[in-house]
């Protein structure tokens, strides 16, 4: 008797046959030895059947024929790889296999790929079937994948939830992208000149179109609002520092309705008024009044997961998200990095306790030896089990990307932007057994005529983990002090009572700024945050869980409103603009199923398979609640009369674009 071990793509299937030292021949899809057989999917070999193959009738689009709610889904297999499918088929059900080892990737879609495989090739129940689980592809873990693999069963609630993922983007999908297109279409398509338009709509990708349409249109309504800051100059050693002027309890401004904000005016005239009061007499003394100092810890960020190295790369090298998942998984599959597309930010205890082989291999990278050495000979890895670096509950499917230690050899055969990418995953493992960089801050008060003026130095005293940030292709951004080592070390030994002199004051004037377009980096992050743009790590680690996709498909989802010329993505500068096309199909929403907009609405559905794989909700009560929202979203559109209004949105969107005949580059945005 045999085993069978069917993996998601042919290159991991090879990298299991060399892990158990299959030296059989290889077949036409699988390996097979004496007591082993290693076979593979070629990614989805089944895919869900369109309406038509459960009923002819329903290849024409009629609102009469929706919603289209099936009792039984049916699947079928893809035409292309139908060949490997009767072969997997075969294998899975020779009686010679005695257990089959699941071995596609270690997440919802994979457990989906398989399952799929499994019920279309009929496999028996009886039959034995182990899952295996595994976070890279090193010999070593695929081993112990194997070895710890667990009955296919304890995987059956995200099976469940992985079937509903699906369920909900096909009804989301075929039922709003035809009723709306149905509804709308005719108006858009004349709109714009064009012979054809389909209104697609997803779930997660309508809700990020929505996100895209609003930032643009926040900036275009946005009001630059000028403001007036004062500013002293003062002297002190061989040069000058600022000290700016604030509004505070018990002086004459305080609360002044011709304040803006606490350190500038709605008028330049305010602001040299009060100059002038601060001026008199002369000379221009001030006293300090209050001298406060205190150190302050940088702790090195967290590791990364996919959607924070998808930032950084965009970010670093202006690529794609979906470049970098790319990227990342020829490095997983060439065994150098861990599992990519993973949302954790930590280790596990368990991964923790042998960190010294990942760090072991990555001494024969010249650029870092010497941080790899250090730690080594410190032993500062033995103790990361205790840090925020490790947290078990943290993690849900994986740990965070790491680098194996492995594969170094290959580092110099690798293209210049995957080098680059794997020395960001390197640098930020590496930091983390680095000690904080330590700050010393200097807070000065200054008392000039009752009014208060205030300074700010900050001076890096303890490097710590910062050295590791510095690239080899560039230097990372950090906070560095505007003034002299001479002026610092002055600053630094001012006392109270101190008097000062102020060589003048001068007014700076400011204005608001409108928000910031997304990149393609930003726009994932904000994904992953349910629609906000939250740069703080901690904060982000506080909402973990509620966001919109998943680290899988939140690539996928930007390139196919890219590809769907809803949105426009600047190559260069990776800044992300909807298209007028994007702005159109955004307000057919808005005036129709406009919760499809909602980004919490849409994090709250992917929280919801979240408890179907935990096992808090049933399969049976979520997709009782899709297809109450179906249903009910779907109807309310066949009533609705809003043309009229719509054609004010669209040709309020359209004065921000270059229109042509015919609607030829309809959608490029004014310069």
């Amino acid at each position: 008797m045999k085993n069978l071990y069917i993996a998601e793509k042919p290159s991991v299937a090879r990298e299991f046959a060399k892990a158990l030292k299959i030296s059989g021949g290889s077949r036409d899809g699988y390996i097979e030895s004496d007591d082993s057989i290693v076979t593979w999917c070629v990614g989805h070999l089944i895919t869900m059947s369109y309406p038509e193959k459960y009923d002819p009738a329903l290849k024409k689009w009629s609102v009469e024929t929706l919603p289209f709610l099936p009792e039984t889904f049916r699947y079928e297999v893809i035409d292309s790889v139908a060949k490997q499918f009767q072969i997997v088929k075969g294998l899975l059900n020779r009686q010679d296999v005695a257990c089959i080892y699941v071995c596609t990737d270690s997440g919802r879609e994979g457990e989906y790929i398989y399952r799929l495989v499994d019920q279309m090739a009929e496999v028996p129940e009886a039959k034995k079937k182990r899952r295996v689980w595994i976070d890279s592809q090193t010999e070593e873990e695929v081993l112990r994948g194997i070895r710890e693999a667990k009955d296919l069963h304890e995987y059956d609630n995200l099976c469940a939830s992985a079937y509903l993922r699906a369920k909900e983007d096909y009804l989301m999908g075929i039922n709003f992208s035809r009723i709306l297109t149905l509804k709308y279409s005719y108006a858009i398509r004349t709109y714009l000149g064009k012979d054809r338009c389909v209104v697609s709509v997803g779930r997660v990708m309508t809700c990020v179109l929505g996100m895209i349409v609003r930032r643009e249109r926040e900036i275009r309504q946005f009001v630059k609002t000028p403001f007036y800051r004062v500013v002293a100059n003062v002297a002190l050693a061989d040069g000058t520092f600022e000290a700016e002027w604030k509004s505070v309890e018990g002086t004459e401004y305080y609360r002044s309705p011709m304040l803006y904000k606490e350190n500038g005016f709605k008028e330049e005239a305010s602001a040299k008024q009060l100059i002038e009061k601060l001026s008199q007499p002369e000379p221009i003394q001030s006293v300090l009044e209050k001298v406060e100092k205190k150190k302050e810890n940088k702790n090195p960020p967290l590791l990364y997961n996919l959607a924070e190295l998808q930032n950084e790369c965009s970010k670093l090298f202006k690529i794609s998200p979906d470049e970098t998942l790319r990227i990342v998984q020829e490095l997983y599959e060439k065994k150098m990095v861990t599992y990519p597309r993973t949302d954790a930010r930590v280790l596990s205890t368990a991964v923790s306790k042998e960190i010294y082989k990942n760090l072991a291999g990555l001494k024969n990278i010249p650029a870092v030896r010497e941080y790899v050495e250090k730690i080594l000979e410190t032993g500062s890895y033995k103790g990361i089990a205790k840090t925020r670096y490790v947290n078990d509950r943290q993690i849900t499917d994986h740990y965070a990307i790491i680098p194996t230690g492995q594969g170094i050899g290959m580092l110099n055969r690798l293209p210049d932007i995957a080098r680059k990418v794997y020395e960001v995953i390197v640098r930020r493992f590496l930091s983390i057994f680095y000690p904080s960089a330590v700050y010393q801050k200097l807070a000065l008060t200054l008392n000039r005529n009752g009014e208060r003026l205030f300074a700010n130095f900050k001076v890096l005293v303890e490097p710590g983990y910062l050295p590791i940030t510095v690239f080899s292709f560039g230097k990372q951004k950090e906070d560095e002090n505007k003034y002299s080592k001479e002026m610092v070390e002055a600053a630094m030994h001012l006392r109270k009572g101190a008097q000062l002199p102020i060589n003048q004051f001068e007014v700076k004037e400011g204005e608001t700024s409108p928000p910031k377009r997304y990149s393609s980096g930003t726009l994932i992050l904000a994904m992953e945050n349910a629609g906000q743009l939250i740069e703080d790590e901690e904060l982000r680690a506080q909402i973990k869980g509620s966001g919109i996709g998943t680290s899988a498909t939140r690539a996928e989802i930007i390139k196919k409103l890219v590809n769907n010329q809803y949105l426009s993505l600047n190559k260069k500068t990776q800044i992300i603009t909807p298209t007028l096309m994007g702005e159109m199909i955004h307000d057919v929403v808005a005036y129709s199923i406009r919760s499809l907009l909602n980004p919490e609405l849409t994090a709250s559905w992917e929280k919801g398979l979240s408890y179907v794989a935990e096992g808090s909700i049933t399969e049976e009560e979520y997709m009782n609640k899709l297809e109450n929202f179906i249903r009910q979203r779907t109807d309310a559109v066949k009533g609705l009369n809003n043309q009229h209004d719509l054609r004010k949105c669209f040709d309020y969107a359209a004065q921000f674009y270059k229109k042509t005949p015919k609607g030829e580059n309809a959608g490029q945005r004014k310069a």
